[in-house]
């Protein structure tokens, strides 16, 4: 694992994180228009006027560079990992951007998912496999994540509020797995020639798969907070890239005594999603519009409680949405 490597991956994690808060901070501001009609795509057309959310899509293109960059000095099993420190920038940046400081349940459950992701991770020891990936693997591979994503958004759309967001947030970290190991795919063929690798079909895949991942992040950013969509779609991604790391570039993972630690991983990845179900953040309004945020203070009055009563009003005004 070279110190370029770390640097990159760490960079994609801050930028990836700055782009969640951005367009979850436009996202909420749309849902808080009166009379306003939730589709996608007239939610699309009303967000991309909203410099939040082009500061947010900036930043998403950035976060592909960089990871593309990270991808290709180390393996996607090793960079994937380094991508859960996304769940702690999200907090660092969304508490300037909406000027409220999530409460402390929040924080400690994603510090455990976080570390116990790098344990986990970091136990296994993933060693590097080939450049692109087994021939006729993709096809069998390509079937199982979209069937996968398929089936996480029906039944988000059958649900509401913190569900929904978890679900379309898992969707969209499929996608973006899905989309990593096609950007190692691209990045290993590159030693072909430019014009030889855009003569294929890795890059095309790769458009489609992003963009689609994209729009399901946009629904989840819509549907609830990032307290409820951003665990899933940190952790989904990482162990999605890995499962492709191994199953289609052979990129091995160590396990006997290694598997002690790995289960502490597994554990603290556990207690962290136990707290998180539990933290008024999930359902609150931290990471509302401060202009409606606000008003919500006023009706509650000086003596409510941070995330509870004005945060559960806020989040089920926050989980109407068609997305």
């Amino acid at each position: 694992m070279s110190a370029l490597t770390v640097l990159l991956a760490l960079a994609a994690a801050f930028s990836n994180a700055a782009a969640s808060v951005l367009q979850r901070r436009a996202a909420a501001q749309d849902e808080d228009r009166p009379g306003a009609v939730h589709t996608a795509v007239r939610s699309l057309l009303r967000l991309v006027r909203d410099r939040y959310w082009v500061g947010g899509a900036a930043l998403l293109a950035l976060t592909t560079v960089l990871q593309a960059a990270a991808l290709a000095v180390g393996s996607l099993a090793v960079v994937q990992p380094l991508m859960a420190t996304e769940l702690l920038f999200t907090l660092v940046v969304g508490s300037l951007v909406f000027h409220r400081r999530p409460d402390t349940r929040t924080w400690l459950a994603f510090a455990a998912l976080a570390v116990g992701l790098a344990l986990f991770l970091g136990s296994a020891s993933p060693a590097p496999g080939r450049d692109t990936a087994t021939a006729g693997r993709w096809g069998w591979a390509g079937a199982v994540l979209v069937c996968l994503m398929a089936g996480l958004v029906a039944v988000g759309r059958a649900v509401r509020g913190a569900p929904r967001a978890a679900l379309f947030g898992s969707a969209s970290a499929v996608g973006f797995g899905g989309t990593a190991a096609l950007l190692k795919e691209v990045t290993g063929r590159l030693p072909q020639g430019v014009g030889a690798v855009l003569a294929q079909w890795p890059p095309y895949a790769t458009a489609v798969v992003g963009g689609t991942s994209f729009l399901l992040l946009q629904s989840a950013l819509r549907a609830g907070t990032l307290a409820a969509s951003q665990p899933a779609l940190t952790l989904g991604d990482a162990l999605t890239s890995v499962a492709l790391g191994w199953a289609l570039f052979d990129e091995e993972i160590a396990l006997g005594v290694r598997v002690l630690p790995e289960l502490a991983g597994v554990a603290l990845i556990g207690l962290g999603s136990v707290g998180l179900a539990r933290a008024p953040s999930v359902h609150g309004a931290w990471d509302t519009a401060p202009g409606a945020r606000e008003g919500s203070d006023a009706r509650d009055g000086p003596g409510a409680v941070a995330g509870e009563g004005r945060g559960q009003e806020s989040g089920r005004g926050l989980g109407r949405s068609d997305g």
